[in-house]
């Protein structure tokens, strides 16, 4: 059991791994030790600046994050909200990822896309798969925060987790501030990667199996083109929602005579707006999310691979004159990361029998949708749905709550669930389902003094349906 925090002395039981280790005292900045077997370096420990104004904390402002956030908030619940980029939105902003797909849902999801129509940032009609515009939604996303009264940090990264017996009690980000120690009654995990379970001491899983393999990761990039209605046919979803795979074949054409091979075996461009337009068009392959060298390294092939491709491109004169790029994504896009143990497990099983639960909180309607693990299998069968066909399933609740520890929950990539399970509910619709859920339970809970798997799910959808949101 942690000894207690006091303003004159801190000191803390840090539980990572499945195991805890004592950090006492107060050592003057700048000293330090090696540890006692003279293996890595002891750390020295510190008093932190230690805040308890929330009821509720937010690790990750990704779109289950921000619908987490919002949606604690707008309950009562005094809400913090940690990002680790300099913006709101994750993959949708600083992963420019501009495609949503699995977003016809009850709830946010359509507060969203009836936001993002005021400001005419979303082409095309279809609530459940369209593009959308970056800057816009950052500016959205942070308006809502602000309205729901979420105190969110940006440029702000979860360090560490710290429990009292298996409850979940305090965090320590790093960030210019430095470190900082950040206590509530409820936590939760939407950093995707599942960062904050992991440090908390929850078992966890990734990809294949634990050394991988596991999906690719791949950067996002925006281009400008000369005329954006002259590349119609190459451009998915262009002005018909069913069009797609004939313009990737269209597309690889055009790169097959500039004499260019991408990386993914299915580059596809998207219309962003006027003559403003999206490239997916690289894999990265067997990356493990939570290795930053590994990250680094994928990011810095995936960019140099999209600048050579759109002045391959470029070269060939005629429709892409002029192409240029505009942005490259700030953060790669991941599409596996920890799973973290929760109460129920999703399985490949939930989705082929379209699986129904007491406690439902999200019903996703997207089939698997596995990218090849390696470049040769990307080369015959760069996107594969697993052998088998998808019916409507639910998210239980009981997957979104932590197994080995209290107080914790989790939204979005991080959910409880197999290989196959996830490769079907990552997408951001889903996401953005599982955090309301998150938010609407983590407030009862905190507000009522109980830990989120005491919350039965008819009283977090009884509050979404008197708050004007429905899951």
């Amino acid at each position: 059991m942690s000894t207690p925090v006091s303003s004159s002395r801190r000191v803390f039981f840090r539980t990572a791994l499945g195991g805890a280790v004592l950090v006492p005292g107060l050592a003057l900045h700048g000293e330090s030790t090696l540890s006692a077997k003279g293996v890595g370096f002891a750390e020295p420990a510190q008093d932190l600046p230690h805040l308890k104004d929330a009821d509720v904390i937010v690790c990750g402002a990704g779109p289950a994050g921000i619908a987490a956030a919002i949606t604690a908030a707008r309950a009562g619940a005094r809400t913090r909200l940690f990002e680790v980029h300099g913006c709101l939105g994750g993959v949708w902003t600083a992963g420019l990822l501009t495609y949503i797909f699995d977003f016809d849902k009850p709830g946010l999801t359509r507060e969203l896309v009836s936001k993002l129509d005021e400001r005419e940032a979303r082409r095309g009609k279809n609530p459940g798969h369209f593009v959308y515009e970056p800057e816009p939604m950052k500016l959205l996303l942070e308006e809502m925060c602000v309205e729901a009264g979420v105190q969110f940090q940006l440029h702000t990264r979860v360090a560490a987790a710290y429990r009292d017996g298996r409850r979940l009690t305090t965090i320590v980000t790093d960030s210019k501030a430095g470190r900082e120690a950040w206590s509530a009654s409820v936590f939760i995990d939407a950093t995707g990667d599942g960062d904050l379970g992991a440090q908390a001491g929850c078992a966890w899983d990734v990809g294949q199996d634990k050394e991988c393999p596991c999906q690719p990761m791949t950067m996002n990039a925006l281009a400008v083109v000369k005329n954006a209605k002259t590349l119609g046919e190459y451009m998915s979803f262009y002005q018909d929602d069913s069009r797609h795979l004939e313009a990737v074949e269209a597309f690889k054409g055009e790169l097959k005579r500039a004499g260019i091979e991408t990386s993914y075996g299915d580059p596809t461009l998207f219309h962003v707006r006027d003559d403003l337009v999206m490239l997916m068009i690289n894999h990265e392959y067997n990356i493990k999310a939570f290795d930053a060298a590994q990250i680094t390294a994928a990011t810095v092939r995936s960019r140099k691979e999209v600048n050579r491709v759109v002045l391959g491109l470029r070269s060939l004169g005629g429709v892409w004159e002029g192409l240029q790029v505009a942005a490259t994504a700030e953060q790669i896009g991941v599409r596996d990361g920890r799973r973290i143990h929760g109460r129920y497990t999703l399985t490949k099983d939930d989705l082929i029998s379209g699986a129904r639960q007491a406690d439902g909180v999200a019903r996703v309607t997207f089939g698997a949708d596995i990218h090849a693990a390696n470049v040769e299998k990307n080369k015959n069968d760069a996107v594969s749905h697993g052998g088998f066909k998808t019916k409507p399933y639910d998210i239980p609740l009981r997957a979104l709550l932590a197994k080995d520890v209290d107080g914790l929950m989790m939204a979005g990539r991080c959910i409880s669930g197999d290989f196959l399970a996830h490769a079907s509910y990552r997408v951001t619709g889903n996401a953005v389902a599982m955090g309301e859920a998150a938010g609407v339970v983590a407030a009862i809970a905190a507000k009522s003094k109980r830990l989120p798997h005491e919350v039965e799910w008819s009283e977090g959808a009884a509050l979404l349906a008197k708050m004007g949101q429905r899951v």
